[in-house]
């Protein structure tokens, strides 16, 4: 499949990423299209970056969550391709070039991605033909969310479920593509690093809570979705008693740190058990 660098642009949503954002863009092709959702409103580092950085536009934005700024980059893009990123990856100088050049074997793709430096920790699951395993192109059926090339015309338009503020955005979107018949490929020639955990400078213990309000939230909504209420009602329960067993565990231990941690995994589970939004933030 063709595909030349002026038909994609790349997508970055930020929240409080000062700490990451420059290295993200500074390793990204000088002309390459850039648009950057900047989800904490901070307009001295808007400016910043239009000033340092050439074919780069920059929305200040409520924080909608992921899937919802993703999906606004995605709509003010004018190329078939979009290039979703976290803040916190870094391409190495031949990162682009041997994708380009992996795709000119494939006809035709959804979505593909890069693999992580990081070989402990892959990027992608569900290998479809174990043959193709240790190849340089593997068929796959998820991809993370951190680092995604995406065929703008496969989704007609119908791109991020905006239900999902956090977590498993990126798995439902694979999850339809392949409902759909379509293709998501990575290519072990094109190299990406990440560095987990790093996209925002919020302190620790608020990134705990969204983490488990939030992974919990939209574990039982994605089953829901996809597999229907009885199935996700089964394949989330060991997490309910758990978080519910660990909450009261901590609760008589006194120790507050877990007490907290269990709580809010218990929390957005029930609040997605019962049909309510994620609404769960932080104040930072």
């Amino acid at each position: 499949m063709h595909l030349e660098l002026d038909n994609i642009t790349f997508i970055v949503v930020c929240y409080k990423s000062e700490n990451v954002i420059y290295k993200c863009l500074d390793s990204l092709p000088i002309n390459s299209k850039k648009i950057l959702i900047e989800n904490s409103r901070n307009i001295k580092l808007k400016k910043e970056l239009e000033l340092k950085y050439d074919n780069i536009e920059v929305f200040l934005n409520d924080n909608l969550g992921m899937g919802a700024s993703n999906n606004i980059g995605i709509s003010r893009s004018n190329t078939d391709f979009v290039f979703i990123l976290n803040p916190d990856t870094i391409f190495k100088p031949d990162t682009l070039d041997n994708l380009i050049k992996d795709l000119k074997q494939i006809d035709d793709f959804a979505i593909v991605s890069p693999v992580i430096s990081n070989q402990r920790f892959p990027n992608y699951k569900g290998i479809i033909n174990e043959n193709n395993k240790y190849q340089d192109i593997i068929s796959v059926n998820v991809v993370d969310g951190f680092s995604m090339l995406i065929n703008k015309k496969k989704f007609q338009g119908n791109f991020f479920d905006e239900n999902i503020f956090l977590y498993l955005e990126n798995d439902d979107l694979c999850k339809r593509a392949i409902d759909l018949g379509h293709k998501i490929y990575v290519f072990n020639s094109s190299i990406v690093d990440h560095i987990a955990a790093s996209s925002t400078n919020m302190n620790k213990a608020d990134i705990e809570k969204l983490r488990n309000w939030h992974w919990m939230w939209s574990k039982f909504y994605y089953n829901r979705k996809h597999y229907g209420l009885t199935k996700a009602l089964i394949r989330i329960s060991p997490n309910l008693f758990s978080s519910l067993f660990k909450y009261l565990i901590f609760l008589i231990l006194f120790n507050k740190t877990k007490k907290i941690k269990y709580y809010n995994r218990l929390a957005g589970l029930i609040c997605s058990i019962l049909g309510k939004k994620s609404y769960y933030r932080v104040d930072n």
